[in-house]
């Protein structure tokens, strides 16, 4: 079955202007007698939830958290991609949208990077209005930088806190509209189940993180904003509360999986040290504009790094690709430093590290220069691996950071379920097989502020809110009762194993074969492990407490569960797609300088799959990309 997008006709430039103009309205006075239900407050979710509110329809938000401050948006670090050409450096919308579309190897859809592109400006003046702390030039202006995958300096940056301080910008608009009684907020409460009546979703079943309660909330649409499934890998740099439960949940209801084996991989974060760690530290990719990355250049070179000549250092991604030197997309630096590490060249215990040095950069600039840039970042390091990165340089390595893949949407953002939009990480939507750095705070913004309260209300339009459903309808009470016999299943197991064991078996599992690199054999051994491993966890997981009551061992089991079956579509997807493109890096599928090789004829689509059920193969279906602006052509950055 092909999918259709649902991209609007004429050119690129005027698709969005003109569409908004054709979709249908709500007048002022029927929106407050529409209910939508929004899960999850991070950048995605909170301005969403705020914008619909202010436009005065009826909002109600949950989040798993005790606060929206909490959610994971908060860890970014590095910036936000904005198409202002404030450097005069040759940016503009058209180049964002190409670097995007490049970056994505030529695997996401171009009408809808093109509208992200567009919209990027009017974030920042969003943001500047909030007052969101920019870092600024000594003449005042808002200062930028570059990124990896780009020539351009487009990001806007708070000192290492960009994620938190958008998040508190959109924050405050959400708490203004609490205030009001426009949103009614439930933090603390985590989505169980999505309820489809007649074909559309309808609301959503939850459970009281505190009381243990589960409810039913029916509401005229559903928005998800629940982040990514990085945490499938088990050691990341996502929260440990990050999961895939809300959408997987989705899923099994109706809802399309787009491309779920893309996920990216980030280069600079702090190496793995030991079996006691439950997550990784990012340190921000803002790093690579005044750091160099190098190796020693033989073998097993144990001498410390101030030791090491120049002439003996190897300056890999400088040497590989002259054009970006170490600003190359994600992607491309992590699998470099992957193969020199292979070759025995990496540093650190186990030799998994690569040299982040920012000596030439305090020679040239001063330190105090860069302590006033990375200060905070610098600070961070130090505290986690006890060494002093101004007088020696950091140590990093490749780590699962974000994902790509989540449920398929249209152009308005909306599920093939009618009455389920997806937002921020928890679509496919813009960044194709490998995402450039700082746009993901980008599309979480302008999804949430600028393209879903257009789009929602289109579909509202032609709906009645009496045609709600109520919460007492019987699709409501089954889905309550699944929920509950689930989580009354994992408390009768009574096994010996953690959850938690479970998890970073199968995270040990993903990360062998279905990492930086994957090839036919490793995903043919994790289809046949994981299915054995999600039988023995319902054989032997021990999940002690009650179900009434709180109880984070149960929620920790329920996230386990899904990510079991949720990784055998991932290892699927993989498999399937016999091509390498950005992050989805297929052995078999490379040129012959190692680099990733599509293959257009037979995979230039989004492969979105339908649930079939646990253990049986689930139905492929496609979504042609067509590329009207953009060449197609061998991604190159030497």
């Amino acid at each position: 079955m092909e999918l259709n997008g649902g991209v609007p006709s004429g050119p690129i430039e005027q698709k969005w202007d003109r569409h908004r103009f054709e979709m249908r309205l709500v007048s002022p006075t029927n929106k407050r007698r529409y209910r939508i239900v929004v899960v999850g407050a991070g950048l995605a979710g909170a301005s969403g939830a705020a914008t619909l509110a202010e436009l005065g329809y009826d909002v109600r938000c949950f989040c798993f958290q005790d606060s929206p401050r909490r959610a994971h948006s908060i860890a970014a670090q590095g910036g936000i991609n904005a198409a202002k050409n404030y450097q005069n450096d040759g940016d503009s919308v058209y180049r964002l949208f190409y670097d995007t579309v490049k970056g994505g190897d030529y695997r996401s859809r171009e009408a809808t990077v093109y509208r992200l592109a567009e919209v990027s400006a009017a974030i920042i003046d969003q943001c500047v209005a909030q007052g969101v702390p920019f870092a600024r030039e000594y003449s005042g202006y808002l200062a930028n930088r570059s990124f990896g995958g780009v020539q351009v300096s487009r990001t806007f940056y708070c000192r290492g806190q960009t994620g938190q301080q958008l998040l508190l910008g959109a924050y405050s608009a959400l708490v203004r509209q609490i205030a009001l009684g426009q949103v009614r907020m439930h933090a603390r409460h985590e989505m169980l189940d999505l309820v489809v009546v007649d074909g559309r979703a309808a609301g959503i079943v939850t459970r009281d993180l505190v009381t243990g309660e589960i409810a039913s909330h029916a509401a005229d649409a559903v928005v998800l904003a629940t982040g990514g499934y990085g945490n499938v890998y088990y050691l990341t740099t996502n929260a440990k509360g990050c999961n895939v439960t809300a959408i997987w949940r989705a899923h099994r209801r109706g809802a399309f999986f787009a491309n779920p084996c893309f996920s990216q991989i980030h280069p600079t974060c702090i190496p793995v040290s030991g079996e006691h760690q439950a997550k990784l530290t990012l340190m921000s990719e803002s790093l690579r504009n005044d750091g160099r990355i190098w190796v020693p250049a033989r073998r097993d070179d144990a001498r410390p790094p101030g030791e090491i000549p120049e002439s003996e250092r190897d300056y890999y991604l400088e040497r590989m690709y002259p054009s970006f030197g170490n600003l190359v997309p994600r992607d491309v630096a992590s699998r470099a430093a992957k193969a020199v590490c292979d070759e025995g060249r990496g540093v650190g215990p186990g030799g998994q590290g690569v040299y982040l040095d920012f000596a030439e950069a305090m020679a040239r600039l001063g330190e105090d220069v860069i302590r006033e840039r990375y200060g905070n970042l610098f600070e961070m390091y130090q505290r986690i691996t006890g060494e002093d990165p101004y007088a020696r340089p950091m140590r990093i390595y490749p780590a699962v950071h974000y994902v790509m893949g989540g449920l398929w949407v249209d152009y308005n953002l909306m599920s093939n379920l009618p009455g389920l939009y997806v937002v921020g990480e928890a679509n496919f939507s813009d960044h194709g097989a490998n995402r450039l750095g700082a746009s993901a705070l980008m599309q979480g913004l302008a999804d949430g502020y600028f393209i879903l309260p257009y789009t929602i209300g289109d579909y509202l339009a032609g709906r009645s809110p009496e045609a709600r459903p109520p919460a007492d309808h019987p699709a409501f009470r089954r889905a309550e009762n699944q929920a509950r016999e689930k989580i009354r299943r994992l408390i009768a197991v009574n096994g010996t194993r953690t959850a938690d064991s479970f998890h970073r078996e199968l995270g040990h599992l993903m990360w062998e074969h279905c990492g930086m690199s994957r090839n036919a054999r490793g995903l043919n051994v994790l289809l046949e492990r994981i299915p054995a491993l999600r039988e023995e966890f319902w054989r032997s997981v021990k999940v002690p407490g009650e179900a009434a009551d709180f109880n984070q061992a149960v929620e920790h089991a329920g996230r386990v569960a899904d990510f079991l079956e949720f990784a055998e579509l991932m290892a699927r997807d993989a498999l399937d797609r016999e091509e390498s493109c950005g992050c989805h890096f297929r052995e078999e599928h490379q040129t012959p300088d190692g680099e990733a090789l599509r293959d257009d004829e037979r995979f230039a689509h989004v492969a979105a799959w339908e649930f079939a059920g646990v253990g049986e193969r689930p139905i492929r279906h496609t979504e042609p990309l067509v590329f009207e602006r953009v060449h197609l052509s061998q991604r190159s950055y030497k």
